[in-house]
């Protein structure tokens, strides 16, 4: 019988949801975002928005309200997702965090700064999935992830009001239909002992 217990060492536990805009299907993106909302990480809980758009002047931009797990974050998973987001040199923006909204109609994430405010929304939501990547299954990741998927067909981030350009685009994953915008909730991050 094998055990139902995953021997791996939990790493983080959270959720990373994510915008990735373009304006033709398969070109470039004009925004991507990777946004963290860690329950359980070597630092600490917390919240990540880790930007980069047109609206940033395609500059990457981090935002948090725990700079030891965005450091921990952008060292051990952005550094092999998207490395430009792993750039431990680009410095830390303080900010607020909140949630509105469900995955009935919308889901939107607020980051709110001393200077502006940004937001994340996700809408037009097609059936969610479970990923399950082992340790190691994924070319140059140590890590295994396990985690639930909600796509959305479509979805918008501004800051201050200004809507960056761009929209999602409907993908599939290994045979699942998806998109390049997702919830990732339940997500959890682990790695061999």
């Amino acid at each position: 019988m094998v055990s139902p217990i995953d021997p791996n060492e939990i790493r983080m536990t959270g959720e990373n949801s994510f915008i990735r805009l373009g304006e033709e299907e398969g070109g470039d993106l004009t925004t991507r975002s990777s946004h963290w909302r860690v329950l359980i990480s070597p630092g600490g809980p917390g919240h990540a928005l880790f930007l980069q758009s047109e609206l940033t002047d395609n500059q990457v931009r981090v935002y948090t309200d725990n700079v030891a797990a965005a450091r921990w974050l952008q060292e051990e998973i952005e550094s092999s997702l998207f490395p430009p987001f792993g750039d431990v040199s680009v410095p830390v923006i303080e900010a607020k965090f909140s949630r509105h909204g469900d995955v009935r109609s919308f889901s939107t994430e607020k980051v709110t700064t001393r200077d502006s405010e940004i937001s994340l929304t996700w809408y037009d939501f097609i059936e969610p999935f479970v990923i399950r990547s082992s340790p190691g299954s994924t070319p140059g990741r140590v890590h295994g992830v396990y985690s639930v998927f909600v796509p959305a067909l479509s979805a918008q981030l501004d800051i201050d009001g200004k809507v960056a350009r761009g929209r999602a685009f409907a993908q599939e994953r290994n045979g699942q239909p998806s998109s390049t915008c997702c919830l990732a909730w339940s997500e959890t991050w682990v790695r061999p002992r």
